[in-house]
């Protein structure tokens, strides 16, 4: 029996594994993904891939040692793009923010090397705040939307969506480098909570708290501060903190008008930089009128 081929659409969306969207998601819309590689004793796993968040993060609670992280390779990233072509008349890319990582960089090469167009965009953000961007893009896409429109999409939701985190150490952010103006809350030596958002691509402090609690309650302020009474789409990200993360969840469906929510788990090569124990929530204010 023949195969059937995938129906042509005009424009395929592309993204990487930092965005962490849901399984089912991913494939509802025909994302496709770029993975980051995860580099632990020698060995190299595909983010997204080839270890689970529940087997990364047991490993890592359990380990003397710590795993590194690297960017995906161009012959990654062609293949990716070449995969989205040949189902699109043009691919748009939605990458990372580019302060956090050499994505973008590595991606714009990449596309030098595709037939067709490629567009690559800067998310300015992460985790589930890219992933909203990224379903925006999708699902205009599959509505039938030209690049142009995509494009116009993701540039009018970015000032939009945000985030804001609690971590319980800042120690493996840290150490990845990747800590931005958070580094203005090491000088503390009292055991602290410190809340982070991510905007305009950088980490930025917004306060620190002597219990997890009121970290958390500091989180729910900022989201509901930036919402206020307008419908938005809305996730509660997390590493390894299921139960926390169904709690949180409870709350912000409670206090927000969502129109779409979801809980996103980070995968191995957020955990890396991260550490267990990030819970956040991402929005996306919708348009009104």
């Amino acid at each position: 029996m023949a195969l059937l081929r995938a129906a042509r659409v005009p424009v395929s969306v592309v993204t990487d594994s930092a965005a962490c969207i849901p399984p089912d998601l991913r494939r509802e819309y025909h994302i496709h993904v770029v993975p980051y590689q995860l580099i632990w004793n020698d060995q190299v796993y595909l983010d997204g891939r080839d270890l689970t968040p529940v087997e990364f993060y047991r490993r890592f609670r359990a380990s003397s040692t710590y795993p590194t992280t690297a960017t995906p390779t161009l012959g990654q990233c062609i293949e990716v793009f070449e995969q989205a072509a040949e189902v699109a008349d043009t691919v748009v890319g939605i990458f990372v923010a580019a302060n956090l990582t050499a994505t973008m960089s590595v991606a714009r090469r990449a596309a030098q090397e595709i037939a067709k167009p490629v567009h690559v965009v800067d998310a300015q953000t992460a985790a589930s705040a890219q992933a909203f961007l990224v379903l925006k893009a999708a699902r205009a896409a599959a509505a039938g939307a030209t690049a142009e429109q995509v494009l116009r999409v993701v540039e009018e939701s970015r000032p939009r969506t945000g985030m804001y985190f609690a971590f319980e150490t800042l120690e493996h952010l840290h150490r990845g480098g990747r800590i931005g103006q958070a580094a203005t809350l090491l000088g503390a030596r009292l055991r602290i909570q410190p809340v982070l958002t991510l905007t305009g691509g950088q980490v930025r402090p917004v306060s620190v708290a002597r219990t997890r609690q009121r970290a958390l309650d500091r989180v729910l302020r900022e989201v509901q501060a930036a919402v206020g009474e307008n419908p938005a789409r809305a996730a509660v990200f997390h590493a390894d903190v299921p139960e926390e993360a169904e709690q949180m969840a409870e709350r912000v469906q409670s206090m927000l008008r969502c129109v779409e929510f979801f809980i996103s788990e980070f995968t191995p090569v957020m955990g890396a930089h991260t550490g267990p124990g990030v819970l956040g929530v991402a929005y996306c204010i919708e348009a009104t009128g």
